[in-house]
């Protein structure tokens, strides 16, 4: 015992030497020339006004762009910009993230004193780490309108005729319409705000990326929780691009006082887009987000009652399900209007005469004919004339009038507050009795489940208005946590109706989705995306295939590694789908479907490592998507039509014998490490290549 405690001491005696020795600083002195703050593959260079630019290290020295007003805040309508520099100190950096440097950057302007904490960690060599502080050092108070930080400027090169010059990531919720990934053209501008852009929804992942064929660089915040932050992007003119993060809320400062901007970064990449969010989320996880990896069983494929819509009947639902097992389908999904009304919850009678009763028999009977079943979930929202709303305003989030928050949009409802104590309670006894009944998951959906407005509600006792929205990643921990408590491999998918998804939720669901895509390119530009935000771990689904191109392209989500579902109508003709017209499964229909099914279930691609740093989703043509199962690594090609060469990356230095694992065809061979092979296709190719 005695030496224990003798070990105890000796170890927190060096490890405060340790400290005390690190954090001695280094006083550079001022010599009129530009100073440097940089980590092992990347470099910001500020000037005499700490204007700066970013300098990529990850092959040689490279300048990204001319300089600018990186970091400052705006008073009264003006931007506060130029502030002299008057110090400069770098010291050695330790804390729970690891070690590294700290760069403090020091200048005035007009009243205010500016510090900017640079930290460069070893294990992010291509990422740098910012905090701001902005002293009051007049003699009146100075109220601070917004901060701006990160404000970068990426110049063009040259690029193939009709190519664009940049591509760009972009975080905002705009509609369901929406692309996260687009090329930008001249005159280009975007705020992409993370509150709420609509009554209905708002809000996404803190990350905002531009890059061209050499080099990316992306740039987002490190906080926690979800932050009413902007980030901005535009394309003034044909030779650059330019990227920000933007804070809009007032702060009063005294003289003397100081107050600190959240904590952000940035980094530099190869490639697109993908590489930048990886990197992003690893940092994340040494933050502590835990991702947790899907049950074996949930990687199956899946029909959904949308395709009835909300009018669907039980009997519509019972003779689909034959056909449903006869075509090898895995999970059935109860979607909307299976209960009596938004926030409530209890079983509709028109469907369930019997209530709780009839629901569990209903589970009952999916599970006799083989099947898993989710059930359909909106969670903080209530509909008016309910009992719930009658007797709960407490649950209510309230605008800065008072009145409750409406969504105006396709549910109709008001917000519940998801930081409300009593909300989150609520909401676990509603998991709690779906679990009860025999669910086998849920999904949990609807386009308010990003963001939440402020909310003005006095019974929450909120210390600042936006805790509505910073509340929402607990709630679903809470959700998450009590229906794996219930059922270890609940398959719990979280889908945010079209917005650009939110990384906070991520931890909190085993099934990622693309989230009502228009087309097949949104499919696989979310699924590479949410690849790169939630690691290895996390199944990802394509979403019902009739949202696809020609209503059928299953490709598109088994080539990304995704799982894939349908939402047909059976028998043809009972019912013309709003959303996407006639989708009946006719005896032609039939056929591809059971081929899809095959080939997900032959080669089950949404259990392997998604491949997303080969190629740039962008700029490399076609577009090819890898995935890697052991030593099999297979390519998914997509083009309009293509006839030419492609380049296979990935393939260690041996032979390969290459099969087109759709039609089950041998098209050659080849060699790695890397080859090119001639191909000619139309719309997509599967390519597997397996060594000899």
């Amino acid at each position: 015992m005695v030496f224990k405690i003798k070990s105890v001491f000796v170890f927190s005696f060096l490890v405060t030497m340790l400290l005390a020795f690190m954090t001695v600083e280094i006083t550079v002195a001022k010599s009129g020339k530009k100073i440097i703050a940089e980590g092992k593959r990347i470099a910001v260079e500020f000037d005499d006004n700490l204007k700066s630019r970013i300098i990529s290290k990850l092959d040689k020295n490279l300048v990204l762009g001319k300089f600018s007003n990186s970091e400052f805040v705006t008073v009264n309508g003006k931007n506060i910009n130029d502030f002299k520099l008057i110090d400069f100190k770098m010291s050695e950096w330790l804390d729970s993230i690891g070690n590294g440097k700290e760069y403090l950057v020091t200048g005035v302007s007009k009243g205010l004193k500016k510090k900017i904490s640079v930290v460069s960690y070893n294990e992010f060599p291509s990422m740098l780490f910012f905090k701001v502080a902005y002293r009051n050092i007049s003699k009146q108070n100075i109220t601070i309108d917004s901060w701006t930080s990160n404000n970068y400027s990426i110049s063009a090169i040259s690029v193939k005729e009709g190519e664009p010059k940049f591509w760009s990531y972009q975080p905002g919720s705009y509609g369901w319409d929406n692309n996260w990934i687009i090329p930008l053209t001249e005159g280009y501008s975007r705020e992409n705000y993370l509150g709420m852009n609509h009554a209905e929804y708002g809000g996404g992942t803190p990350v905002a990326d531009i890059w061209r064929p050499d080099c990316g660089i992306a740039i987002g915040h490190v906080e926690m929780v979800p932050k009413y932050v902007s980030f901005p992007v535009s394309m003034p003119d044909k030779n650059e691009a330019e990227l920000a993060i933007d804070y809009k809320k007032k702060v009063e400062l005294k003289p003397g006082e100081e107050f600190s901007t959240f904590r952000t970064f940035v980094e530099v990449h190869k490639g697109d887009h993908y590489n930048g969010l990886v990197l992003y989320r690893q940092f994340m996880e040494k933050r502590g987000i835990k991702f947790i990896d899907t049950p074996s069983d949930d990687y199956g494929t899946e029909w959904c009652s949308w395709g009835l819509e909300r009018d669907f009947t039980m009997e519509q639902i019972y003779n689909t399900l034959p056909k449903v097992k006869e075509l090898g389908l895995d999970w059935i999904v109860l979607d909307m209007e299976w209960y009596d009304k938004i926030g409530e919850f209890n079983p509709n009678k028109n469907k369930f005469p019997n209530g709780e009763e009839d629901i569990i028999k209903f589970v009952q009977k999916i599970h006799e004919m083989g099947f898993k079943v989710q059930l359909w979930w909106m969670p903080f929202a209530v509909e008016p004339n309910s009992e719930l709303m009658s007797n709960h305003y407490d649950f209510l989030l309230n605008d800065e009038d008072g009145s409750p928050h409406f969504m105006p949009l396709f549910f109709k409802s008001f917000y519940l507050c998801p930081a409300s104590k009593d909300v989150v309670e609520y909401s676990k006894q509603l998991v709690t009795k779906f679990m009860m009944w025999g669910f086998d998951g849920l999904k949990i959906d609807g386009n308010n489940m990003n963001c939440a407005p402020p909310c003005f509600n006095p019974e929450h006792n909120h210390l600042r208005p936006e805790e509505s929205a910073e509340g929402i990643p607990a709630f679903f921990k809470v959700v998450y946590e009590t229906a794996l408590s219930l059922n270890p491999n609940a398959k719990i998918e979280i889908c945010p109706c079209g917005t650009n998804q939110s990384f906070f939720l991520m931890p909190y669901m085993n099934e990622t989705v693309a989230s009502d895509p228009h087309n097949s390119w949104q499919v696989r530009h979310k699924g590479k995306t949410l690849r790169a935000l939630t690691g290895q771990k996390t199944l990802f689904y394509g979403d019902h295939v009739e949202l696809s191109d020609d209503k059928s392209d299953f490709a598109s989500t088994i080539g990304v590694g995704g799982a894939i579902g349908t939402k047909f109508v059976y028998p043809p003709g009972i019912h013309m789908n709003t959303e996407t017209g006639d989708i009946s499964l006719t005896t032609e229909k039939e056929k591809t479907w059971k081929k899809w099914i095959d080939v997900y279930n032959a080669n089950m691609l949404s259990k392997g490592i998604y491949r997303g740093e080969l190629y740039d989703i962008g700029f490399d043509k076609p577009e090819i998507h890898v995935v890697q199962k052991d030593k099999v690594i297979y390519y998914a090609l997509f083009a309009l039509e293509f006839n030419g060469k492609v380049e296979l990356r990935g393939l260690e230095n041996t032979n390969y014998k290459l099969t087109d694992y759709e039609n089950n065809v041998e098209i050659g061979n080849t060699e790695g490490p890397v080859n090119k092979i001639k191909v000619n296709f139309k719309k997509h190719l599967l390519i597997k290549a397996e060594p000899k």
